[in-house]
Parts: C-alpha cells; sequence; structure tokens
C-alpha cells in the first residue's frame, strides 16, 4: 500500500470522508494538513452518523492514530469538545490524537472578525464559515499568531493574547476581552496538552520504520487560495502541494493521489459556479442528495458534473485515480448533463473564470447522457449497474482524465464499488 492523499477536485463536500474510511484501515496514520473546523466530513457506519470537523474521519478505525498538522488552525475549546463528543459515542481515542506544536491557535476573537469582515462586504460576501478560519490565517501570515506550543507557557501566551486583542479591537473597532479569550483556552489547556507533539518527526520516523500514510484533504482544489475561484476560496494551500507545507513531509513520499469528484455539482456559499442548477432540477438533486452543509447546515448549490473543472484538478495536482461519489442520487433522471468545454467568444478556456465580466460571457457545451431508472444503491459489482449508468461513468473517466477506480452508490461507508 502506498502512501496515499485524498483531493477534493470540485467545490467541497465531495464525499472524501467516506472514502477515507472505506480505506483508512488499510494506513496506520491518518493526516489533515490544513484547514480548520470549518471542513466537515460526514461518516454513517452501520447506520450511525459521525459527523468530523478537524479531527481525521480515520478514527472510526481503532488501530488508526489521526495527526493535525502545522499547517491547520486549531480551536483549542472545539478539538476537545469533538474529541469528547466521539468518546461518548463510543470511540476510544486515548494517544490516538496528535497534533503539532506548530500548528496556530483559533480564538473566539478569531470568529468574531470573521462575521464582522462579512457583514461589512455587504453584496461582496465570500460566504465564509464565520468560524475565524481566515482571521487565524492572516494572523499567521502577518506574524502576530499564537501557536500550540505557546499553550505551554501561560505567562508568554497571556501576553500574546492581550496584544492581539488589543490590536485586533483596534483595527477592527470591536471590542475584545483578553481576559476571556485567555481563560477559555486555559480551561481546556490540560486537556490539550498530552495532545501535543512534534508532529514532522512523528511522521518521518513512522514512514522511515514502514508504516503506511493516509493524507486526508479539507475542501478541495477550487476552494485553493491559489488555484481556486479568486476570492471566493478558504484561506490556505489544499491542493497537493499543501500537504508537504502543512505536515513537513517531503513531497517523495506522497506517492499516490486520489481525486473525489461527485456525480454532479455542489457548492456552498458564493463564488463562480458555471453549472449551476437554480431551478426545479437544481432542487431535486439538493433534496435527493441531501445536500446540506455537515458544519453549517446551509443548502447546496447543485448543478451537472463539470468536466473541466475535474480536469483542472487531476492536472493540477497530479491526481492518478478518481473516486466518483453519489451516483445513486442521478437514479430516475431522465436526461443527465456534462460540461465538457468552456469558451470566451472564441477561446477555449482550461478553468473557471473568476470576474463578472467573463462569467457573465462563458459559453459552455455540454454532452447530453440518458439516465436510469433503477435503484444502484445495493449494487456491489460495476458490470451490475445499468447500462447507463455504466456508460456516464466511463464518460466521465475520459472527459476527466482519469480512471475512476471507485463509485459511491450509496450513504453507508459499505456502499462502494471497486472497479
Amino acid at each position: 500500500m502506498k502512501n496515499t492523499a485524498i483531493i477534493g477536485t470540485q467545490w467541497g463536500d465531495e464525499g472524501k470522508g467516506k472514502l477515507v474510511d472505506a480505506i483508512s484501515g488499510k494506513f496506520d496514520i491518518i493526516c489533515r494538513s490544513t484547514g480548520g473546523a470549518n471542513a466537515g466530513h460526514t461518516i454513517v457506519s452501520d447506520g450511525k452518523k459521525f459527523v468530523f470537523h478537524l479531527l481525521p474521519s480515520c478514527l472510526l478505525h481503532p488501530e488508526t492514530v489521526g495527526v493535525i498538522g502545522n499547517g491547520t488552525v486549531v480551536c483549542p475549546v472545539s478539538i476537545i469538545e469533538e474529541v469528547e463528543k466521539l468518546t461518548k459515542e463510543g470511540l476510544d481515542l486515548t494517544g490516538r490524537v496528535k497534533v503539532s506544536l506548530r500548528a496556530h491557535l483559533l480564538f473566539d476573537y478569531h470568529k468574531k472578525i470573521d462575521v464582522a469582515l462579512e457583514e461589512r462586504k455587504g453584496d461582496n460576501k465570500i460566504g465564509t464559515t464565520g468560524r475565524g478560519i481566515g482571521p487565524a490565517y492572516t494572523d499567521k501570515v502577518a506574524r502576530i499568531g499564537i501557536r500550540c506550543e505557546d499553550l505551554l507557557d501561560t505567562e508568554l501566551l497571556w501576553e500574546k493574547v492581550q496584544r492581539n486583542c488589543a490590536f485586533h479591537s483596534k483595527n477592527y473597532h470591536i471590542d475584545l476581552d483578553p481576559k476571556e479569550e485567555y481563560d477559555k483556552v486555559m480551561a481546556v489547556r490540560e486537556k490539550m496538552k498530552p495532545l501535543l507533539v512534534d508532529t514532522r518527526k512523528y511522521l518521518f520516523d513512522a514512514i522511515q520504520s514502514g508504516k503506511k500514510v493516509l493524507f486526508e484533504g479539507a475542501q478541495a482544489h477550487h476552494l485553493d487560495v491559489d488555484h481556486g475561484t479568486y476570492p471566493f476560496v478558504t484561506s490556505s494551500s489544499i491542493s497537493a502541494g499543501g500537504i508537504s507545507t502543512g505536515l513537513g513531509v517531503a513531497p517523495k513520499y506522497v506517492e499516490n493521489i486520489i481525486g473525489i469528484a461527485k456525480a454532479y455539482t455542489t457548492r456552498v456559499g458564493s463564488g463562480p459556479f458555471p453549472t449551476e442548477l437554480t431551478g426545479a432540477e437544481g432542487e431535486a438533486l439538493r433534496v435527493a442528495g441531501h445536500e446540506f452543509g455537515a458544519t453549517t447546515g446551509r443548502p447546496r448549490r447543485c448543478g451537472w458534473y463539470d468536466a473541466v473543472v475535474v480536469r483542472d484538478s487531476v492536472e493540477t495536482n497530479g491526481i492518478d485515480e478518481l473516486n466518483l461519489t453519489k451516483l445513486d442520487v442521478l437514479s430516475g433522471m431522465e436526461e443527465i448533463k456534462v460540461a465538457t468545454r468552456y469558451f470566451l467568444g472564441d477561446t477555449e478556456l482550461f478553468t473557471v473564470p473568476t470576474t463578472k465580466k467573463a462569467l457573465a460571457n462563458l459559453r459552455i457545451e455540454y454532452q447530453t447522457f440518458p439516465g436510469w431508472s433503477e435503484d444502484i444503491s445495493n449494487v456491489q459489482k460495476f458490470e451490475d449497474l445499468p447500462q447507463n449508468a455504466q456508460n456516464y461513468v466511463l464518460a466521465l473517466e475520459k472527459l476527466s482524465g482519469a480512471k475512476i477506480s471507485s463509485i459511491g452508490v450509496g450513504p453507508d461507508r459499505n456502499d462502494l464499488i471497486f472497479r
């Protein structure tokens, strides 16, 4: 088994957590390299639903270790709440969660700044989750961030909290109470301390000893701060390249990359979405696919599969194979469309344009496929799918530029077809 990365190819919510859960039993360690608790992975195991936000969803497997890397932003209160909630649900996480000393801390004041900034943008909102992720990364880049290692020195921690609260109160014109911020973190400090380790060294030693690592991506390529539909993106590098910087793992140790693509497309919040369906068809997809955010509960925007979007992700991330999810949601549709090419005038585009003018003048070429009426949720073999479903999968494989090695046909962790 190769060290493997899981990367979303669209705008998140593709179902990465399900594949991670299905294959993570083959790995010793599962890592998160970027992001924070703004990412929600939902796993259904034996009819019971588990929602993971910052913790890797591999923790359903009793022998695996979950690593939160230096590239993440960690709300200490939230991660302890998540650990305790999963413990109450029957998971033994003792010694199985390791958080980088270099990961940056996310405070309540980051959430307050996030909400304040979004409100001030008026019609130009980007659709933030309000979890404080962006402001926490802003502090990191501005070199005033507070890291997990600062929890070990309470005097220094207090000094930094006071400094940051004064700085942000002045710059954002909001009232921040440093004592309140400090006390909230101190309330979980003793529970956080056993989780903190030098994760870079831990991972290097583990890989050298032959342990296998799964790198669990958050969100998706088109939300990447550099390669996504800027400015409607997240605040970190969530493409394959972000794995190395977010964990301190050399690129050569990431040996296989699996892209996750939903059989149609969804997006939460604002931003370009060329194949969006705003009428009855979009609502039908939303209802059939239960398309509501695991973190925010917000209804997701729905549209047709966009091969341009997925192909861009395949090329940029060096994706070796694709996992196609939620194929069962399309059952019952008479016709299914796929976006195959973009044009702006006579010029072909190979990624999603981000300016309003370009989007308004974008011409999309679609290919239409006949649908199928059969329920495919219990199908275990590719050749047992309806012929039209097989044809659809094979067409997406060709259009997207990577082999579709697995297909999701239902919500449970076992509802997967491997080819």
